[in-house]
């Protein structure tokens, strides 16, 4: 498939390394006004980087706008024309919601939304879809391009606001928590290289347990929690603590603040 990705900030470079890394693509083009973050590729095959968004799209079968909410309108607006009923049309933008972008290239165009997060670039992204009316049947090519990238669901517009929270959001908060971690192993004498992969790894081991078992968190726990044991007191003592509430309240304060953005 030939693919344009309109936008390469931190998003749409980490969604371009991933394609290339996975060589997910007949043709892509990587087009921004500021291209510093995906000159690297310049070099690669069937890649083309450029300044030029129209050339971009009418060169292109899907193009994904990966940019901020702020300037989708104005992009969106530049290229429109030249916009297709061919062409499936994918947004990453925060907060945009399908009927905005309808309204300035149309309803009769293929519109999905897309919600990924920067583990795409290493193909390990948990990619949230909804679509519009018209591109129902064009959801299993999205899903066919970012299930190279990670794991896909699909899932109706209205949560897609929520699954930017848990998903992309949810990236940084896990990364707080490794981080934390990685402190705590250093205050109890690991060097820091040592604590950071410590906590890395046990995190990604979590993880995986998981995923591959299909267990409840809590089943997982039991399997460590011995009676009068080190980890119950720990635990005990992290919810004391507010854990499990401050990241609850973190996870619903973001949601608040995207409503926000959707709203404006």
């Amino acid at each position: 498939m030939k693919i344009a990705i309109i936008g390469t900030g931190n998003l749409g470079s980490s969604i371009a390394k991933g394609l290339i890394n996975n060589k997910s693509f007949t043709s892509l083009y990587l087009a921004d006004k500021n291209t510093a973050n995906v000159e690297v590729y310049r070099t690669e095959a069937y890649v083309t980087v450029t300044n030029d968004n129209i050339t971009a799209v009418k060169d292109s079968d899907m193009v994904i706008f990966a940019l901020q909410p702020k300037h989708i309108n104005a992009v969106l607006e530049s290229v429109a024309s030249k916009i297709t009923d061919k062409h499936i049309i994918i947004s990453v933008a925060a907060g945009v919601e399908i009927p905005r972008i309808e309204g300035i290239i149309g309803k009769d165009k293929n519109i999905i939304r897309v919600m990924p997060n920067t583990a795409i670039s290493i193909g390990k992204s948990m990619t949230c879809i909804a679509a519009n009316e018209k591109a129902q049947d064009k959801v299993g090519l999205a899903q066919e391009v970012f299930n190279q990238l990670g794991t896909t669901l699909v899932i109706p517009e209205d949560l897609i606001q929520a699954a930017t929270v848990i998903c992309a959001s949810g990236i940084a908060f896990w990364m707080r928590l490794v981080r934390a971690t990685t402190q705590g192993a250093i205050q109890l004498g690991f060097e820091a290289h040592e604590a950071h992969q410590l906590a890395t790894q046990t995190c990604f081991g979590a993880a995986s347990l998981l995923l591959e078992s299909g267990k409840h968190p809590e089943q997982e726990i039991d399997r460590v929690t011995t009676p009068s044991g080190c980890t119950i007191e720990g635990l005990n003592a992290m919810e004391h603590q507010g854990l499990s509430s401050a990241l609850i309240q973190g996870i619903i304060a973001s949601f608040e603040k995207i409503n926000q953005i959707k709203k404006n």
